[in-house]
């Protein structure tokens, strides 16, 4: 038996002494904490170590929360200077959920020898040389001096907990419909968060995910959305069935609304590339052709219509403001953020040809809200080049498993992934996209189950034909016993 079918079975007599040591534990912590420690301290210890204790019996149980948790969860710490600013640290509550499941899963393993740790994957090699390389560069940095506390460590760790959700997913996941549950999951999460964002729209400021703290971040809210958004596009466009067909269709309408009125336009540029891979690898090809005509020919009518809000925002990104560092491509002159990040791609080559092999460590040389220009300055080519083979195999191994899709809804499913992978690698020209949490969990939880899929589906092959050739053997072992 396969280590997804292990996951389900009930723990055995090792794990119920664990489950009744933490239960001991966790009395004797929630008694002193009442006698000595804040109210709140004490509740959050109760609540890590229920969560603990369930995951650990039902590790099913911890991924749900993980999953609702990744747009619900509230941040604290550091708001200026969260992964994306590269000073100081901001957590959030999933950060301490992952820790707790984490734990969880590492005692789990502990006690029933059979369960793997970490999965083997096609993206292991690409993800260890990649965490191996940030570490080297914060390392080296430190010893240089150009990371003199430390967040950069801090950092490394947020990239390598976006890869324990992965993992999280690949050791976890028992069967396909195991992993549409997971998928259902997070379209429900979206969902939730879309209809928080319509309620902003009304008051006329850029749209964002909630709990973000006193200043929103809309352009991370556009990175999540374009991603979720073209995976409900992908399945809608390839299932059979109605019905999902037009679930899809209506989270794919509530989501569109909050997105444009992120005002992000790193995420409206996503959306190019998107519907360009959807047009290109769907088996609708001529459909999805058709609406792209029809959105060329009616744009002048779309850009007429468009919300006053939507469309200042895209031709702001012309306006050359007096005073400000200003880029210009001939005549054109860009806004001052545009600028800024066009500047911090120059500011990267800088810092590169003074630190070209390791970088100058993560955190080490500044903020700069472009993902290449940073993993550049930060990590070197070394750095860089670990980077994009992770890209690379990400996108390949899913476009091999999409070849071998027979199954419209899990084609669907592969199609929208690749279409907000290549919206992603767009929009990290205009952020830091894939280190940040609130995109890359999701996406990290969606590359886990697409990675599976074949072997999932060989998994359920190989009980099929054990079944059925104990079919076939059971009548002649009845026949052999009457001749006797």
């Amino acid at each position: 038996m396969s280590q997804y079918g292990r996951a389900a079975v009930p723990p055995a007599a090792g794990s119920m002494v664990v489950f009744v040591g933490v239960a001991v534990a966790g009395a004797f912590i929630v008694a002193q904490g009442l006698a000595s420690a804040s109210f709140t301290y004490t509740m959050g210890a109760v609540a890590a170590l229920i969560l603990f204790a369930l995951a650990f019996v039902r590790t099913d149980f911890g991924i749900y929360v993980v999953i609702f948790s990744m747009l619900l969860s509230p941040q604290f710490g550091n708001k200026g200077a969260g992964v994306g600013a590269g000073r100081g640290i901001t957590f959030r509550t999933e950060d301490f959920v992952l820790l707790v499941i984490g734990f969880s899963w590492l005692a789990k393993t502990a006690v029933n020898k059979e369960l793997n740790l970490i999965a083997r994957t096609p993206l292991n090699w690409p993800i260890l040389v990649y965490v191996a390389t940030t570490l080297a560069a914060t390392l080296l940095g430190s010893l240089t001096g150009t990371i003199n506390s430390w967040s950069g460590y801090f950092h490394v760790l947020k990239y390598v907990e976006y890869f324990v959700i992965y993992y999280m997913a690949v050791n976890n996941l028992r069967d396909r419909e195991h992993g549409w549950r997971l998928v259902g999951a997070a379209f429900i999460t979206a969902a939730i968060v879309s209809v928080i964002g319509l309620a902003q729209v009304p008051s006329g400021e850029r749209v964002s995910a909630p709990f973000e703290g006193e200043i929103g971040e809309p352009n991370t809210f556009g990175g999540y959305l374009l991603f979720m958004m073209a995976i409900a596009a992908g399945i809608a466009f390839e299932t059979e069935n109605t019905r999902r067909r037009a679930q899809c269709l209506i989270l794919l309408g509530v989501m569109a609304v909050p997105f444009f009125f992120t005002l992000s336009r790193a995420s409206y540029l996503g959306l190019i590339p998107a519907i360009l891979v959807i047009a290109r690898f769907s088996t609708r090809r001529r459909l999805v052709v058709g609406l792209i005509l029809l959105g060329l020919v009616t744009s002048p009518v779309l850009i007429f219509v468009a919300p006053k809000s939507v469309k200042d925002r895209v031709t702001y990104t012309f306006k050359e403001e007096k005073g400000s560092d200003t880029v210009r491509v001939g005549k054109v002159a860009f806004d001052p953020s545009t600028s800024a990040r066009l500047l911090s791609f120059k500011s990267a080559l800088a810092g590169f040809v003074q630190r070209p092999i390791f970088g100058w460590g993560v955190t080490g040389f500044g903020f700069m809200d472009a993902q290449y220009a940073r993993v550049l300055a930060e990590t070197g080519i070394v750095g860089l080049a670990a980077f994009l083979w992770l890209m690379w195999a990400v996108g390949r191994h899913a476009l091999d498993v999409y070849a071998t899709r027979g199954d419209p809804d899990e084609r669907g499913l592969v199609l929208g992934f690749l279409a907000g992978f290549a919206g992603l690698l767009v929009h990290a020209f205009g952020s830091n996209t894939f280190i940040i949490v609130r995109i890359m969990e999701p996406f990290w939880l969606i590359t886990g189950i697409v990675m599976m899929i074949p072997g999932l589906e060989a998994k359920e092959r190989a009980a099929a034909a054990a079944a059925a050739q104990f079919t076939l053997t059971a009548p002649k072992k009845e026949r052999s016993g009457v001749r006797r």
